[in-house]
């Protein structure tokens, strides 16, 4: 018996929904509605999905019990996007795929979408262990040493404990971003003046990168290279919002520590530690900072080491060029973010996941927070050649970020096409 159109639509509206609300890019809701609903012999769906909406109509055609008219279907969703769970989107992307091959019956279907909506996320404890190793693995990253990975893994820990108890249930967006920023260098200048690490800069850039906005920066990016220039735009400006947001705090802690003592902190500009100079550390360093990521986005247990193994890649790319091929940072990073896209879509058919899972975690090594905040430094310490300058870089990097992910999105699918055989 065919399925009636209207609990197909609602199947279709159900499953955009989850994936839109959790971080999926505009492309790949459509793709999975339109999937869902033209195997239950629904070909006559129209989705209009943007960044926190749904409007999905349908016409099922002349009945006899409409009096011979058309019967019809339609539905507006309001999507507010929550803690991004990429298991979920994982999940979702595989039962479409199980519906298109004939293994779930609309009830089925259906089933299996209120088990993924009902899916828990990962507990507290895990997602603050994540938060401290990703802060400390980003500081070696960038330059620091051990005791600086240190400071950067306990403020990385009491940060997210107080983003997951406080900040993200009591406090707006804009306002929580600014505060997270605002605690995580206030405690990093009160790490460092008690003497627990030795360089202020790495210590507080590997402690802010929990809060970077890497998802709404990769997809808008993916969205406006998909032609989806309203949700594209739209997710970009909430990225440089969160990036503003992390600036001002980052830019309020300075200027409280020195009210208190007589002026801004000096800082030497940008330092690389012997201890964890070696591309082996390196290496390392960006795996575990990658992987810590897949974590906070909840990504499934077995995309920790493919997620840490192309971030890692990435990292290295990008090094190996700058310190050894003399490429400037833009050139290095676009190299870096093609390559890293480029593997995320050879590992997005062994692990039957999409592409974004690994991009979102991969790109977050490249992703210019050093530049942010060294820009937000000199602005305020009144260095303002050096803030320009800082700035132009750092906009320079993210441009050659967008324009890596970009182009390798943009090579045929065909290619990938002989790995997908089962």
């Amino acid at each position: 018996m065919k399925p009636d159109f209207t609990e197909v639509l609602s199947l279709a509206s159900e499953a955009g929904h989850i994936l839109l609300e959790n971080g999926a890019e505009i492309s790949r809701v459509e793709d999975i509605m339109t999937r869902i609903s033209t195997y239950y012999g629904v070909d006559s769906g129209n989705y209009f999905v943007l960044s926190n909406g749904i409007f999905t109509t349908g016409q099922a055609g002349k009945v006899e019990k409409a009096g011979g008219q058309a019967s019809t279907y339609a539905n507006v969703e309001f999507i507010p996007i929550r803690a991004i769970q990429l298991s979920r989107i994982v999940a979702v992307n595989r039962l479409s795929y199980d519906i298109s091959a004939g293994k779930c019956t609309l009830e089925q279907a259906r089933e299996r979408l209120g088990q993924i909506r009902r899916s828990k996320g990962k507990p507290a404890w895990e997602l603050c262990l994540a938060s401290a190793f990703g802060a400390a693995g980003f500081s070696a990253v960038f330059g620091g040493g051990w005791m600086d990975c240190a400071a950067s893994f306990v403020v990385g820990l009491i940060l997210y404990a107080f983003v997951l108890g406080f900040s993200s249930r009591y406090l707006s967006k804009i306002v929580g971003g600014i505060c997270n920023a605002l605690l995580a260098n206030a405690l990093c200048i009160a790490s460092y003046r008690l003497g627990f690490g030795s360089s202020l800069s790495n210590i507080i850039i590997g402690a802010v990168m929990p809060l970077i906005p890497g998802v709404p920066f990769v997809n808008g990016v993916r969205d406006l290279a998909n032609s989806d220039y309203i949700a594209g735009l739209t997710r970009m400006t909430d990225a440089m919002l969160q990036f503003l947001c992390i600036a001002l705090g980052l830019g309020i802690a300075f200027i409280l520590d020195g009210w208190i003592f007589g002026g801004v902190i000096a800082l030497s500009g940008m330092t690389t530690h012997p201890e964890t100079a070696s591309y082996l550390v390196q290496f390392l360093a960006a795996f575990i900072g990658t992987a810590s990521f897949a974590i906070l986005f909840s990504a499934d247990r077995d995309h920790y080491l493919p997620a840490g193994v192309i971030g890692a890649t990435g990292w290295m790319v990008y090094l190996v060029m700058l310190r050894l091929g003399g490429a400037t940072p833009a050139l290095s990073a676009l190299a870096a973010a093609f390559l890293v896209c480029l593997l995320s879509r050879f590992a997005a058919v062994p692990y039957k996941s999409p592409a974004q899972v690994f991009i979102i975690c991969g790109i977050f090594t490249l992703v210019p927070g050093a530049g942010l905040f060294w820009f937000t430094y000199y602005l305020l310490s009144e260095q303002f050649a050096l803030a320009q300058s800082t700035g132009f870089t750092a906009l320079k990097v993210a441009l050659a970020i967008v324009f890596g992910i970009i182009l390798a999105t943009e090579l045929p699918q065909r290619l990938f096409q002989p790995l997908r055989r089962r």
